[in-house]
């Protein structure tokens, strides 16, 4: 197709993605300033495309899930187009399993912690009781 028959690359606003992903300008300006995000400026605006809008997504996921930043930048700089995204896919597969394995061990313990309570629990009920 030629250039000037494709549609132009559709854009958004800090207020649009703000609103669509229920975070804050600053929470925006915050992953900017972390190199995470880098929007193109139209004066003093910041406009963001499809791939910002994408990696705030995969920030967001991955804050969620309980990646660091780090590790979320980690991530987010393998992606490269020429190998379809296999080198960050792997990556990311590893991590994924790795927070699999801590998500778990923190079950364990917060299962442990809940049993341990309502052991007290269950205790200062019968001791009040007497």
């Amino acid at each position: 197709m030629r250039p000037e028959l494709r549609r132009p690359e559709r854009t958004f606003t800090i207020r649009q993605l703000c609103v669509e992903f229920k975070v804050t300008p600053r929470a925006l300006r915050f992953y900017e300033d972390k190199g995470l995000l880098a929007p193109a400026r139209d004066g003093m605006n910041r406009v963001y495309n499809h791939r910002d809008r994408a990696r705030l997504q995969l920030i967001l996921r991955g804050k969620r899930v309980g990646f660091s930043l780090s590790e979320i930048r980690e991530i987010l700089e393998l992606y490269d187009e020429k190998d379809g995204g296999a080198a960050q896919m792997a990556r990311s597969l590893k991590k994924f399993r790795e927070r699999i394995e801590a998500l778990k061990s923190q079950r364990e313990d917060i299962e442990g912690a809940i049993q341990a309570l309502e052991d007290g629990c269950v205790h200062l009920e019968s001791q009040l009781a007497h």
